[in-house]
């Protein structure tokens, strides 16, 4: 039964949409999750007809509030992103907005130019970590920020109005924006230190077969680094397959068998990352969070303390601690991770799954950025990183995805059993441990956490309360 307890990684077949997609919009309250809009291809809301409409009703609710005519649109490598591009493309201009197509494009790298180019908002078409039969849609505001949460609901009011195209003449035209990647790349380069080089490090890119294939690479080869490209060549079934962020032995091989001074692996649309050491060990954003945080305030540039999520390990919070840098928890997702960042002025955050803000340097996660300043804190300090990432102990953490089908996840999270038996979890974990069971906003799964001092009674008890839980999704 284990088994079952894991994030969904086989074929699923594509599922035909509702015969009346405006019902469906119609019993839905918002299209709108953690990160954007997200679903398997073919299903709602990852239809044609649904995201058509979703680029007129967002091309309505941008060029009106802000008064622009020109979007990005970028997208990861899955084989579903053409023709969900081109519906995009379709509905903006049936608003009146012109499109500038970025192609294959890091999603901090979309923000990036949605910014630097005055845009009236940003498109990443991709599902990030997810396997290629997903899709979704995420927007950055003229910021290069995540969509605040009133555009959201007014694109979500436009969704239920008739779809009415402007005029012949009003309509909107595509074209390909110049020398997207050159533009991107510059960026990632210029947040490093210019006295600074990578010469004579080796270093071992896993791009996930996603957006960064070619970006990666080149930005660490231009810096200076001898580089070892793994799971570079897309063919659009296969990014995130055994490799990447999610599934690090591919690059914690390469690690060993090349003897490389550092491992990165990126996810689908490099916004997170997971970092493999000299030694081989391997680093989530636990702990790549602690070496950033720790180089900053020996640098003076930490400018106040550091933002994680509930799922973030104790042990980041008490080495923090230790270390008297300050710690705040906020809920899953780097949206809410940007808020907390802003509200208190601060620049460093992130997640256990690796994605790392850097404000001062970008307006959303980008794991090359992020990279990049781990490196940079390696040659300052003259340290390798497993020496860098000393004093910080993790704790015993074990998280299960229970998959839920079509079940709401946010009724299973409060249903009586399933609250009752995350009580005797904390009961029997005692003063040191935490219990965290929240529903997916970018899968069809319930995350069980839990964290303590003992291996074996976190792994039991999250098996119990993961059991639990299939048994209410199950209607047992």
């Amino acid at each position: 039964m284990a088994s079952t307890w894991k994030s969904l990684t086989s074929t699923c077949p594509i599922q035909a949409a509702p015969a009346d997609s405006k019902a469906w919009w119609q019993m839905t309250d918002s299209l709108f999750g953690t990160d954007g809009v997200r679903g398997k291809f073919g299903s709602e809301p990852i239809t044609p007809e649904t995201i058509l409409k979703l680029g007129w009703a967002a091309g309505r609710v941008f060029s009106t509030s802000r008064g622009g005519d020109n979007v990005m649109i970028g997208k990861d490598t899955r084989v579903s992103g053409y023709l969900l591009e081109a519906a995009l493309e379709a509905g903006f201009s049936a608003a009146g907005v012109n499109v500038y197509l970025l192609g294959p494009m890091p999603t901090p790298g979309i923000a990036y130019l949605t910014r630097t180019a005055r845009a009236c908002a940003g498109i990443v078409i991709s599902a990030s970590h997810n396997p290629y039969w997903d899709n979704g849609i995420k927007i950055f505001s003229p910021e290069g920020t995540k969509l605040r949460d009133d555009l959201a609901r007014k694109i979500d009011r436009m969704m239920r109005q008739p779809l009415r195209s402007v005029s012949s003449e009003k309509l909107g035209k595509a074209k390909r924006f110049p020398d997207a990647y050159g533009r991107y790349i510059e960026h990632c380069k210029s947040t490093f230190p210019h006295h600074l080089s990578l010469s004579g490090l080796k270093i071992v890119v896993d791009c996930a077969n996603g957006a960064a294939y070619d970006v990666a690479p080149r930005v660490f080869s231009e810096l200076g680094a001898e580089v070892i490209a793994v799971a570079n060549k897309p063919d659009g079934f296969n990014i995130n397959r055994d490799c990447g962020s999610t599934h690090p032995a591919l690059l914690t091989r390469e690690v060993r068998e090349t003897g490389a001074d550092l491992g990165i692996a990126l996810d689908g649309d490099a916004d997170r990352l997971v970092i493999v050491d000299d030694q081989g060990n391997r680093m989530n954003g636990d702990r790549i969070l602690y070496v950033l945080a720790k180089y900053r305030q020996e640098s003076t540039r930490l400018n106040g303390g550091v933002v994680g999520t509930v799922m973030s390990n104790l042990g980041l919070e008490l080495a923090l601690k230790t270390a008297s840098i300050a710690f705040q928890r906020t809920r899953v997702g780097d949206r809410h991770v940007h808020e907390a960042l802003t509200e208190n002025g601060w620049l460093l955050g992130g997640e256990s799954s690796g994605h790392i803000l850097c404000l001062d340097k970008s307006t959303t996660g980008d794991g090359i950025v992020a990279a990049l300043e781990i490196l940079e804190a390696m040659l300052v300090r003259g340290k390798p990183l497993s020496e860098l990432a000393r004093g910080m102990e993790t704790y015993p953490q074990l998280i299960l995805n229970v998959p839920i089908g079509r079940a709401n996840g946010k009724s299973l999270v409060s249903h009586k059993r399933v609250q009752n038996a995350a009580a005797d979890a904390e009961r029997q974990l005692g003063r040191i441990g935490r219990v965290v069971l929240r529903a997916s906003g970018t899968e069809p799964v319930i995350r069980v956490m839990i964290e303590g001092d003992d291996r074996y009674q976190v792994q039991r008890l999250a098996r119990k309360l993961a059991a639990t839980v299939e048994t209410a999704a199950t209607g047992g």
